[in-house]
């Protein structure tokens, strides 16, 4: 026969239930391990970021050398053409010196021989003249020498021409007669450009001494010629 004991079946020990326990523990650390990780996450978040910032500031400065080179390659063949146009200035205005010059050359005789003849007094003729590049050479005769400083001074007067030197003088018969003449020789500087006054002098000063200078020297030519004479 079976005993059963219901008594001690019903009295059966209480288990006291466990809490349930977190399935991670974080210690000290751990903590430390993940407040790094998350810097390390937000410092590659950041660069990316900047990087990314960077890339698009790269692009517009690329952009912006594109649009600059491309005026600098029209600027270069501007400035191509404005130096061919200087070149062909600058041959034009050598031409345009060329051609002056010749006229120059052309009118200068021109105007020497007028001038030349404009000056020429009465009693005095001209047997021979030597022109160069910026003088003059003559060579004449005169009756008196009041003639030939009245020569010396009309060229003085000419604004081209510069003051008149004497270089000699001597007395001569003319062949069948007993009046005596006069042959000289003169040289004389000259330019058709303007010249320019020294500084600090006066030009009315300036314009009368040569001729003066011309005068007197013809004069004392003519008291020595007459000093001989007597």
């Amino acid at each position: 026969m079976v005993k059963i004991n219901l008594l001690a079946e019903g009295k059966r020990p209480v288990i006291a239930r466990r809490s349930k326990q977190p399935l991670v523990q974080l210690s000290s650390t751990n903590a430390a391990n993940v407040g790094l990780l998350g810097v390390f996450v937000l410092g590659v978040l950041v660069a990316l970021g900047w990087y990314l910032i960077l890339q698009n500031d790269i692009k517009k400065k690329d952009a912006e050398i594109r649009v600059a080179q491309k005026e600098v390659d029209e600027l270069q063949q501007v400035i191509k053409e404005v130096q061919m146009y200087e070149a062909k200035l600058k041959e034009l205005k050598q031409k345009v010196e060329v051609i002056t010059t010749l006229k120059e050359n052309q009118r200068g005789p021109v105007r020497i021989m007028d001038e030349v003849s404009r000056a020429l007094p009465d009693l005095l003729w001209l047997t021979g003249m030597d022109v160069t590049a910026t003088a003059i050479n003559f060579r004449g005769t005169a009756f008196n020498m009041s003639a030939v400083a009245n020569f010396i001074d009309n060229l003085d007067a000419v604004e081209a021409f510069r003051e008149p030197i004497l270089q000699d003088t001597s007395r001569a018969s003319t062949r069948g007669s007993s009046t005596a003449v006069y042959n000289f020789r003169m040289t004389m500087a000259y330019s058709f450009k303007p010249q320019a006054p020294p500084p600090g002098a006066a030009p009315a000063a300036a314009s009368a001494a040569p001729g003066a200078g011309a005068i007197q020297k013809a004069s004392a030519a003519k008291k020595s010629q007459e000093a001989g004479v007597e």
